[in-house]
């Protein structure tokens, strides 16, 4: 009896002194083969597992904590790199669809502005979907939102709209180089350059060296900008003696009407916000800038998003007014293509952006190949160079024909606007938006959703409207 006495106490005493240890006192007499006592429980409890106190109703920021190390100002101007890009040259003939007259600019130059506004809605939505679900990339954030069975919508749309970018960035190219050489032969140079230099970029395995000259672009618009303003100040196109005027081709000349500013309620008004949706596109790429943002708080997210659409807004209007200002209702597809090919500060603008569109084509058409190999279902370890270069060769020639068929990069840029680019900019972020907050019963944040269903449902109408007019133009 002494001996069980004895037996139990030194139990109880052992058992007290590992009640700090990782296993609970109970645990341990259980392990040791201890009894346990039934009546005075004098073991030390181990402290509660660490639970963030919970706020009712107030949603958590993100699900998974940002590892980013991007600062705002690098956001910022990757941003805006991204965003006005080659297709702000198409702009003014967005214009000249619906108006004649430096009285038509005002309220173009509104719907800039509100366009671009909507868009960095549209953005800031993506990224609070990414926010409450953790996601890094579109794709994702659809699969956790609305669910994984249809998330290869927003994949084919992102692969078809990159396939127009590509599309675009070849007509202009085309039409670049034949001012730079001098040539009428448009299908002839857009041959030749697709062979001999295109094609042997599209084919290199590693692109990380073309990744600087895309800051080649940002000088470029920067210096296209500047040359075009000058034109328009000194009057070398609006003067009838003007030796680059009598350059210029009879249907590229200025031409200025009588409308008022009510032009812009013609439906044709339509395709410049359509050019818009696709001048301002840069969503597929949401997920990036929110998880690469340093400490991404949806309040420096929502910095970043504003402070680049800002300054992207503004880019966009001065470069447009300047170009519409200058040839009005005459403006081309490409404005560029409205100045003398003697012109010596504009032709150093087409050299810069012949350059920076060199560079970028095979960033862009990698995207593209990659995107379209991802939906087909082809196994990474099955992409073999000889499939690379079969797949690259197929597709870069689709691209070719197409734009040696096209000549209105304008047009391109509308239609893919009205369809992909308002889908990927305005409806698929409200969708994936109101998803996330239904399944997350997340609270307050009614107003938002109906906000960006309201600017879905105004993007499929603008868009259907938008399509047919580009068709019809």
């Amino acid at each position: 009896m002494k001996l069980l006495f004895l037996s139990a106490t030194l139990s109880l005493i052992f058992a007290t002194s590992n009640a700090s240890s990782f296993q609970s006192a109970p645990q341990a007499l259980l392990v040791r083969g201890g009894a346990q006592p039934k009546a005075k429980k004098r073991f030390v409890r181990p402290p509660a597992p660490f639970r963030p106190p919970a706020k009712a109703n107030k949603p958590v920021e993100k699900v998974v904590a940002g590892t980013g190390t991007a600062t705002i100002p690098q956001e910022v101007f990757n941003l805006v790199k991204g965003i006005v890009g080659v297709g702000v040259l198409s702009l003014p003939a967005g214009i000249a669809v619906f108006a004649d007259s430096p009285a038509g600019l005002g309220p173009a130059l509104f719907l800039i502005a509100a366009m671009g506004i909507l868009s960095a809605v549209g953005f800031a939505t993506i990224g609070r979907v990414c926010a409450y679900t953790g996601a890094t990339s579109y794709r994702q954030a659809w699969s956790l939102s609305v669910g994984p069975r249809t998330s290869w919508i927003p994949s084919w749309s992102a692969t078809l709209k990159t396939s127009m970018a590509c599309l675009a960035y070849s007509m202009v190219l085309a039409d670049t180089f034949c001012s730079l050489l001098g040539s009428t032969q448009r299908t002839t140079v857009l041959l030749g350059l697709t062979v001999a230099i295109l094609l042997p970029l599209c084919w290199l395995k590693d692109l990380a060296s073309l990744s600087p000259f895309s800051l080649l672009g940002v000088c470029g618009m920067a210096y296209t900008g500047l040359a075009m303003t000058i034109r328009y100040l000194d009057g070398s196109y609006s003067n009838p003696g003007s030796s680059l005027l009598a350059a210029v081709s009879d249907n590229l000349k200025p031409k200025f009407g009588s409308s008022d500013w009510t032009s812009i309620f013609q439906p044709n008004s339509l395709i410049l916000v359509c050019m818009l949706s696709t001048a301002y596109m840069a969503h597929f790429n949401a997920p990036k800038f929110y998880n690469e943002l340093k400490n991404n708080t949806l309040a420096r997210y929502h910095q970043v998003v504003g402070t680049s659409f800002g300054i992207s807004i503004l880019l966009m209007g001065a470069i447009t007014t300047v170009g519409f200002l200058t040839f009005g209702s005459a403006c081309s597809g490409l404005v560029l293509n409205n100045y003398a090919s003697k012109d010596v500060l504009i032709q150093a603008s087409r050299v810069a952006v012949a350059i920076a569109l060199v560079f970028s084509f095979p960033l862009a058409f990698q995207g593209f190949r990659d995107g379209a190999l991802d939906l087909l279902q082809v196994p990474v370890e099955k992409r073999s160079n000889p499939l690379l270069n079969t797949v690259t060769i197929v597709l870069l020639g689709a691209i070719t024909a197409a734009a040696a068929t096209l000549k209105d990069v304008s047009f391109v840029l509308a239609f893919g606007g009205a369809t992909l680019g308002n889908a990927l900019t305005y409806v698929y972020p409200a969708i994936m938006y109101a998803s996330v907050v239904r399944k997350q019963n997340r609270k307050g944040e009614t107003a938002n959703v109906l906000f960006n269903n309201m600017s879905a449902v105004l993007g499929l109408v603008m868009g259907a409207i938008g399509a047919k007019m580009a068709l019809d133009k």
